[in-house]
């Protein structure tokens, strides 16, 4: 009679052994479930945007207005957010700066808004200044905001109603907007359009001795007055994806964004194409400057 032997076979320890949480990865898991979902979406979505980042000389572009581009990296981005997101959420809308609108299923009221490369220009310049831009609307309502800037991995976010913060590798910082209470010595944040459109008013302002940043993505822009950086920050050439995440990123940080003529609701401030973003101490000094503003606004 033979005899067979039976070895236990056992996993190999390092096998048994979880991987531990990086810091990171333990800050995106606290999150609530929505905002975790759509940290991970940006996250995903810039792998390919980094490689194409350090590689700008090989990628096709195409003009589709004035002063505008697109990149092939702006449609795999874009295409990459809209598959993860739809896989978790597919009864949500889309409404996206490159495919245009994606229409909800179930008469669900969400919809994701989505700007794959916020600062086009400067991506294809290789500079660092632009980030992947990512909401959540219900209705007219943001419930829930993302700014993701890959090359410096600085995370911004915001949940309507539990403030704003800015994810960095050391760490989570709640934003806070500047306590400056008087123009001097304020930055001002304007993009090329403001700046050609509306020369006059511009100089103005700078003789307040104000110090001038040309940003070049409005999202950062917005992030930058929410995290204190920047004091005021004004533009005249905006669709909702350009101010939505930033929009409520402000708001959470205790600042104020509305229209030139004084509309808050961000459906109002789309309408009217205009928008300043400042703190509640230095809006009525900006607001000085914005009759005249207001007056080459009905001139065009």
């Amino acid at each position: 009679m033979s005899v067979v032997m039976h070895q236990k076979i056992t996993p190999r320890a390092s096998a048994m052994k979880k991987r531990p949480q990086t810091r990171e990865e333990k800050m995106i898991n606290s999150l609530s479930p929505t905002l975790n979902l759509m940290v991970k979406a940006v996250r995903r979505a810039s792998s390919s945007l980094l490689r194409d980042f350090h590689e700008v000389s090989h990628l096709q572009l195409s003009k589709k207005g004035p002063g505008d581009f697109v990149s092939s990296a702006d449609l795999m981005t874009e295409k990459k957010l809209i598959s993860y997101l739809q896989e978790a959420k597919p009864d949500y809308g889309v409404i996206s700066e490159e495919c245009g609108v994606i229409a909800p299923k179930n008469d669900s009221p969400y919809r994701w808004v989505i700007d794959p490369i916020d600062g086009t220009t400067n991506f294809i310049h290789a500079n660092p200044t632009f980030a992947i831009s990512l909401a959540l609307m219900r209705g007219d309502e943001v419930l829930n905001a993302v700014i993701f800037n890959p090359v410096l991995n600085e995370l911004y976010y915001a949940e309507k109603g539990q403030g704003a913060f800015v994810m960095r590798p050391t760490g989570d910082e709640r934003l806070r907007v500047s306590n400056r209470r008087s123009l001097e010595t304020t930055v001002l944040s304007v993009n090329g359009s403001f700046l050609s459109a509306y020369p006059e008013t511009l100089a103005e302002l700078l003789k307040k001795n104000l110090s001038l940043r040309i940003n070049g993505s409005t999202t950062l822009a917005l992030a930058g007055v929410a995290a204190g950086q920047s004091d005021i920050f004004a533009d005249s050439r905006i669709h909702l994806w350009d101010i939505v995440t930033g929009y409520l990123l402000v708001k959470e940080a205790g600042g104020i964004i509305q229209s030139w003529s004084g509309k808050t609701d961000l459906k109002d401030i789309i309408a009217e194409g205009t928008f300043l973003a400042t703190t509640m101490e230095l809006r009525d000094e900006v607001v000085k400057f914005l009759p005249k503003v207001k007056k080459t606004l009905q001139k065009k």
